[in-house]
């Protein structure tokens, strides 16, 4: 380490309020002098990584994320050659054809269902709560899984189709709740497993399958917390397909996070990428609406992008808690990994660089008008 890496970082951080081994909850302190050197050399994905190493702490990393990211803090460390290289390749390629696109299944959903279950609430629902009346995470997701069916309208004896359908808690909401027919696909085997098992009993049906194979048609088509993994090059072709398979008098919902501007595939967060969720791509409102043009009338924007940060606050501490039983199945570097995910997702939504979006679209366009639901 040279003197002048380390003022340079000690610069950097100071533009966020952050001093380097500070006493403040959100002030950062280094384990490894070779910090200042890998930061500035890959940026956001070293910071991540050196972290995983225990290289530096924070009393609360979400504090110290918030400050970072409200100062643009990753704009300012340019990062190594293999993030552009990396960026180049996600541009020339499609990172989710079929077959490419279930290796977010195997790096992140098929890493055990036990961590889930006891970071989730208990229907298991892995996307934003909805937080406006609600006090507990319980009640956030299930406040959320409602709003969901009432802003599609579903009816009793509707077929309804859950894209990306998790371990099936909308599934089950859905059939329990609203007397639906529900068929929910996934491209996780453990998801589809243990979906298969918590949805028994009711009208359900759960296939490992990938959104572009469903056939038949619908009343109702959902997709949450999965259109992040569609990726830019294939958002007409997920329109075009739920199209396809949407009545003509149906309704079709996106819960999606978002980001403000557009990006192409490999922009984005590098370290989220490698070690989370591969492949991944975070869509503008603009790159949505664009791909829907000429296929569906977007009849309501509902943003609650802020109750994201509770939410995963919420899995941070469940997380936690279940950490000394859970152990035993993962490393330290896992448990500091996961902690820095969820932490640094809780902080981005409350520094309000990503949203939270419902979209709900008819193919025709809603006779009378649609009424929002909030």
């Amino acid at each position: 380490m040279s003197n002048s890496d380390k003022q340079t970082v000690q610069k950097l951080f100071s533009s966020a309020d952050i001093k380097i081994n500070g006493n403040r909850p959100w002030d950062i302190n280094i384990h490894n002098d070779r910090f200042f050197r890998k930061f500035l050399a890959g940026g956001s994905l070293a910071l991540g990584e050196s972290y995983m190493d225990g290289w530096w702490d924070c009393q609360v990393l979400d504090q110290f994320f918030y400050r970072a990211m409200k100062a643009g803090l990753w704009g300012k460390v340019s990062g190594d050659m293999s993030i552009l290289l990396s960026m180049i390749k996600a541009r020339v390629l499609n990172p989710q054809t079929i077959s490419r696109a279930r290796k977010v299944g195997e790096q992140h959903y098929d890493i055990g269902n036990e961590l889930y279950r006891r970071m989730l609430d208990k229907r298991m629902v892995y996307s934003c709560g909805y937080w406006k009346n609600a006090n507990t995470l319980d009640e956030a997701q299930e406040a959320k899984l409602d709003l969901t069916c009432r802003k599609l309208g579903i009816k009793k004896g509707e077929r309804v189709l859950d894209i990306g359908c998790g371990w099936g808690g909308f599934a089950q909401f859905a059939a329990e709740r609203y007397r639906a027919s529900v068929l929910g696909v996934t491209i996780s085997k453990d998801q589809a497993q243990l979906a298969r098992e918590r949805c028994a009993g009711f009208d359900v049906q759960i296939e490992l399958q990938d959104y572009r194979e469903v056939q038949g048609k619908f009343d109702k088509i959902v997709s949450i917390g999965m259109f992040e993994h569609v990726g830019s090059r294939n958002y007409i072709t997920y329109m075009e397909t739920v199209h396809r398979l949407l009545l003509d008098n149906g309704l079709t919902m996106i819960h999606t996070i978002g980001r403000d501007t557009s990006a192409r595939h490999g922009e984005g967060d590098p370290w989220v990428r490698k070690y989370i969720f591969p492949n991944s791509q975070l869509p503008s409102l603009r790159q949505i609406t664009e791909a829907a043009e000429g296929l569906f009338v977007v009849e309501d924007i509902h943003n609650f992008g802020a109750d994201y940060d509770k939410t995963s606050l919420a899995w941070q501490r469940n997380f936690e808690g279940a950490w000394p039983e859970l152990k035993n199945e993962y490393s330290e570097r896992f448990h500091r990994m996961w902690n820095y995910y969820l932490f640094g997702g809780a902080a981005a939504c409350r520094a309000r660089k990503i949203q939270l979006w419902q979209i709900v679209m008819s193919k025709e366009g809603v006779e009378g008008g649609y009424k929002s639901i909030r």
